[in-house]
This record gives C-alpha cells, sequence and structure tokens, in this order.
C-alpha cells in the first residue's frame, strides 16, 4: 500500500512542478522495534499485573492507616511500580543493612505448596518507627549501628502486624494464610530463592513529614500465575452475576429511606451592605434598596448549597417560591 503524503510534502511538491523540477520525495519511513530480552522473559500479562495492582493499592491504604496511627503523623503510603525481573538483580541492590521480614504463605482452597515473599523497608525508616513509638519527636536520624534487640523486638511486632494486613487484602480476593517466618538485618546472607528465579517486585512510595523513601515487596512467580488467574475469574465472575432488578431495588431503598430526611431549603434574595450608623437608625416601616429587580431569578440553597434558582412571588396569599432552573454546578 502506497504510502500517504502529508500536507506539506504536497505542497512541496505542487511547487517543485511549477518550477519544472521533477525530483521524486522519499517519505521516511521509521520501523519501531520493541526489545526483549530472551534472558529474562516475561510470564504476566499487563492485565495480570493490573489486577496484581489493584489488590496492592487497597493494601497501600491499608499501610497508609497504619503507618499514620504509629508515626502520629500524616503518612501516605502508594505504589511506585510493579516489574519483573531476576531474583538475583533485586538481591544485588539491596543494601548491606535493610530491614528484611522473611514471610509464608499458602492458599488455603488450592493444595498448593507453602511459599515464601519478603518485605523490604530501609534502615532509617525502621529507626523512625521505634522512635515514634518509644514517644520521640519523629526527627529522622540513623544512627551507624546494628538494631538491639529491644529495637529489634519493637520491629518484629511491626512487621507482624503488616503480615497481618497483607493476610486480610488477599484474602479479599482469595483465600491465603500468610505468616511471619523471621526478620533479618542484612540483605546480603539471604537466599530466599534461586538466583535465576523469576520474580515480581511491587515497589511503594512511603512519604511523611519527616521521612520520604521506598518499601519493596518480593514475591516469587511460582503459583503466583495461578493466584492471579483465580482471583480475575473470580471478581469478573462476581461482576458478571449482578442482577440489575436487585440492584434497582437496593438504590430505591436507599432513596426511600433518605425521602423522610428533613433538610433546611433557603431562598437566597439578596446581599446588602450598611453600615453600623445606617443600621442603628433604622425604623419600623423603613425600606432597604437592593441591587436586585423583583424580575430577576433569586438562588435557593438546600443545606447551604446554592442548587436551584427561582421566581418570588405569591400563591394563596402567601410569598411563594416558583423553580425555574438548577445551578449549572449542582447540575454537573
Amino acid at each position: 500500500m502506497a504510502e500517504a503524503l502529508s500536507q506539506s510534502q504536497i505542497d512541496e511538491l505542487l511547487n517543485r512542478m511549477r518550477a519544472g523540477e521533477s525530483h521524486q520525495i522519499t517519505v521516511e519511513h521509521e520501523e519501531k522495534i520493541k526489545e526483549y530480552d530472551f534472558s529474562s522473559p516475561k510470564k504476566f500479562t499487563k492485565d495480570q499485573l493490573k489486577s496484581l495492582n489493584s489488590l496492592y493499592e487497597n493494601y497501600a491504604r491499608v499501610l497508609s492507616s497504619y503507618f499514620t496511627s504509629i508515626l502520629r503523623s500524616a503518612c501516605e503510603v502508594s505504589i511506585s511500580q510493579i516489574e519483573e525481573q531476576r531474583y538475583n538483580e533485586f538481591n544485588n541492590a539491596l543494601p548491606d543493612n535493610a530491614l528484611i521480614g522473611i514471610i509464608s504463605y499458602y492458599p488455603e482452597e488450592k493444595p498448593f505448596d507453602e511459599n515464601t515473599m519478603m518485605l523490604e523497608l530501609s534502615t532509617s525508616f525502621g529507626y523512625l518507627l521505634i522512635d515514634r513509638l518509644m514517644g520521640g519527636s519523629g526527627e529522622l536520624y540513623s544512627p551507624d549501628r546494628d538494631y538491639t534487640e529491644i529495637e529489634l523486638s519493637l520491629l518484629k511486632m511491626v512487621i507482624q502486624n503488616i503480615t497481618k494486613y497483607l493476610q486480610d487484602v488477599w484474602s479479599s480476593f482469595f483465600s491465603i494464610k500468610t505468616q511471619l517466618r523471621t526478620v533479618e538485618t542484612n540483605g546480603r546472607f539471604i537466599q530466599a530463592f534461586s538466583p535465576q528465579d523469576v520474580v515480581v517486585i511491587i515497589t511503594f512510595d512511603i512519604e511523611d513529614e519527616y521521612y520520604k523513601g521506598t518499601a519493596n515487596i518480593c514475591m516469587p512467580t511460582e503459583n503466583l500465575e495461578e493466584l492471579i488467574s483465580s482471583f480475575m475469574m473470580k471478581y469478573t465472575h462476581s461482576a458478571k452475576q449482578q442482577d440489575e432488578e436487585k440492584e434497582r431495588l437496593k438504590k430505591q431503598q436507599i432513596l426511600n429511606c433518605i425521602k423522610d430526611s428533613e433538610i433546611m431549603l433557603e431562598a437566597h434574595l439578596d446581599d446588602c451592605v450598611m453600615s453600623f450608623g445606617e443600621i442603628s437608625q433604622l425604623q419600623v416601616n423603613d425600606v432597604i434598596s437592593l441591587s436586585k429587580k423583583i424580575s430577576e431569578d433569586i438562588s435557593v440553597k438546600v443545606e447551604g448549597i446554592p442548587f436551584f434558582r427561582a421566581r418570588l412571588g405569591e400563591m394563596d396569599s402567601q410569598k411563594a417560591l416558583k423553580i425555574v432552573g438548577i445551578e449549572a454546578d449542582s447540575a454537573e
């Protein structure tokens, strides 16, 4: 199929024809080549990684609440990236003094063998947790020494809670059991997996008033693909099985409960600015001049929020409002 010319190339061709030139315009076509590393094949599709991302987004929100309660200041945890790589690449990138929890997990419904995942936190974040747990100011410091036995006991308690929350988040999609096996402080001595094993690395960004860093979860791909596929199928199946009639009745029931609620409806005619001296001299039957005409719309507020536009009038010898429209912000 012939390559289509752009408008600029067509204009250039016409100009050359008028000038008597007959040079042919060549269209450059660049081929986009995507590199593929055969030494590190990818085992998961984008949809599978997206499902795993959704699961760990829930986990990040749980960790945000947990770390906020420990640090006694707003702490935000979010997913930075999810990628596949060889275990030796991940292990070589670990610092010598990292704080690592070795966690065992296994599904309850499937006869999978018990497997292992790793949770890696920075040493500086570990000292920050210890400082806040012991009533410190929370200012970041990282002494050049190993953790004491008491400090390790405190950190082990924190990581045990993190492990429990991990089980709770996974159980929302797939019934799984987790257990903290041990806490290590040197990543070089850990050989949880074979160096050539393919693992999935979930990286979290942790940001606090005094701290900004990352944490990682390392999971082996063994059985993980089947786990992801299982809760993907379960989630898709449950979404398709939603009964539209039941959903409609549920919405109607909620609406019926709200209908009896009493709310404040307020008609706002206009604003008037007067000095204190003028206000102090006001008498009965005095007339206050407004900038709005009687024929103009006035704002009607629902619980203090402008919601309707109305006209002021009279009905059955009583002042009344006629709704003539909805405020633009409320319609959105």
